[in-house]
């Protein structure tokens, strides 16, 4: 994975960034990271700037001056990525709620199989979630299929966040007319890639639910995710 980087955006993720750091790490000696840091009050990005000694040229570091969303801050990092030599690059998050094991599943299925953008899926074979209250399954599970239902996009899990890009992929796509910065930013990538042709694989994982530190879903990013993917679907049958 000497040709691969991970993307980790956080906030206020001080009680797991220690522990995912050296977890992904453990998956290969070559594999890079970077943290998405934004300002968190918690001092995270502290953290991992004196990590950043035991792991030097593999851990990098983009601070932000505040907190402006998940989709800004893979934007920003997209960015980063494609100013260096990268051929893959991954979307997780820091609360161990995507398995660092499944680093290596993704990244085969990309570079052997030759698919654009691989997608650790929750839902390819039934419903793969742990510690969720059955509320929140039904919630998601309900708002994926809105998502196909609207889009017309056969993926099983649009508002995954476990996912690796090829650098092509990424390349194709205008990130600074990406709009949204929560759910509906991982529906929105996912469209464009569709809409743009690529080649899209859903990869079964196990999703377990954060055992440290806060949940970071609001009512605003769930209103978001179901008007946003109206406003999308909207945008393509107007022409605009």
């Amino acid at each position: 994975m000497q040709d691969a980087i991970v993307i980790i955006p956080t906030y206020n993720e001080i009680e797991n960034i220690e522990a995912i750091i050296d977890a992904v790490f453990d998956q290969s000696h070559e594999v890079h990271i970077l943290v998405v840091d934004d300002n968190s009050p918690d001092e995270t990005a502290l953290k991992v700037e004196l990590y950043q000694s035991k792991y030097l040229e593999r851990l990098f570091l983009l601070k932000r001056n505040g907190k402006h969303g998940l989709g800004t801050a893979y934007v920003e990092g997209f960015k980063w990525c494609l100013k260096r030599d990268y051929e893959f690059v991954f979307e997780m998050d820091a609360d161990f709620s995507h398995d660092p094991k499944d680093l290596k599943l993704l990244y085969a299925v990309c570079k052997e199989d030759n698919i654009d953008l691989a997608i650790g899926s929750r839902y390819i074979q039934g419903v793969n979630v742990v510690n969720w209250p059955l509320s929140r399954v039904l919630l998601s599970y309900t708002a994926s299929l809105y998502v196909r239902l609207i889009t017309g996009m056969n993926i099983l899990d649009p508002t995954a966040g476990f996912v690796c890009y090829r650098r092509e992929t990424l390349e194709k796509i205008n990130l600074d007319q990406i709009k949204f910065i929560g759910y509906a930013f991982q529906i929105e990538m996912k469209y464009i890639t569709y809409r743009n042709k690529f080649i899209i694989k859903e990869v079964p994982i196990i999703f377990t639910d954060r055992i440290r530190g806060a949940s970071k879903l609001s009512k605003g990013i769930i209103g978001e995710a179901i008007f946003g993917v109206l406003q999308m679907r909207l945008k393509i049958i107007l022409g605009n």
